[in-house]
């Protein structure tokens, strides 16, 4: 236990001086520029396919479920539009989206940079009196916290739209109670609160893996390594800061 506590607070210690490192001016602005272009399509434009079909078949799933499960004849009709709304909003598009992402977006950051390091690609930039940490890392955080609050808005309106696809083409839910349960009550924060959150998992789902494949040491077999202990680190960390901030935003 004790083992365990001294090497956690060690990564963590080694952790912050990565990113004293990282989040430090470019120095060369048009360069940062450039990757911060490529890694905004590598890791979130790229994504997006993924995203709409998994919140398309999800917003499809969860109405159908709280129709044929849970609304009565004692509930409303528009029951089924309000809890498929309120899932959307607040958890899935935001938490469980983005643990969707940690593993896909996740295991290529820490595999990308955890090569460069064992190629000695890194030592190379090092040598040359470049700000490794910097060029690698920085661009792609700031990728992902440009490109997750649209990812999370476009999850929820595919969830909608799911939701829609089930009362039009399966016929599970009349259209117009669907409608009424979407605007029932509707409150703009929990659209506000999403996107918060998915702002401090996107620092999560970017650094932590950036973390993994920069400390990497040994050969391919530790960088596939790294690789799965990144997904796991930034999914539980996910879930971890998803109960504080759900407390603390509500």
């Amino acid at each position: 236990m004790i083992n365990l506590l001294h090497k956690s607070l060690t990564s963590f210690g080694k952790f912050l001086i990565l990113m004293s490192r990282t989040f430090k001016r470019p120095e060369r602005l048009r360069m940062f520029a450039k990757e911060y272009i490529k890694e905004m399509a590598q890791l979130g434009v790229n994504s997006i396919g993924i995203v709409l079909l998994i919140s398309f078949f999800i917003g499809a799933v969860i109405c159908i479920q709280m129709k044929l499960n849970i609304q009565s004849p004692w509930m409303p009709r528009w029951v089924s539009g309000y809890t498929t709304r309120e899932i959307m909003l607040l958890e899935f598009s935001s938490s469980i989206m983005c643990l969707i992402l940690a593993g896909k977006v996740g295991s290529n950051i820490a595999s990308e940079i955890g090569t460069m390091r064992v190629t000695q690609q890194i030592d190379a930039l090092d040598i040359m009196g470049v700000n490794s940490a910097n060029f690698l890392i920085l661009p792609k955080i700031t990728a992902m916290l440009t490109i997750m609050p649209i990812l999370v808005v476009f999850s929820s309106a595919m969830g909608i739209i799911g939701a829609y696809g089930t009362a039009y083409l399966g016929h599970i839910i009349v259209p117009d109670d669907l409608t009424l349960g979407l605007q029932h009550s509707f409150q703009p924060w929990f659209v506000w609160m999403s996107i918060i959150k998915s702002l401090f998992f996107a620092f999560i789902i970017s650094a932590v893996p950036s973390f993994f494949g920069y400390t990497v040491e040994g050969g391919s077999v530790n960088v596939g390594k790294a690789s799965t202990d990144a997904v796991v680190c930034s999914s539980v960390l996910i879930l971890f800061s998803d109960v504080f901030l759900t407390q603390l935003l509500s």
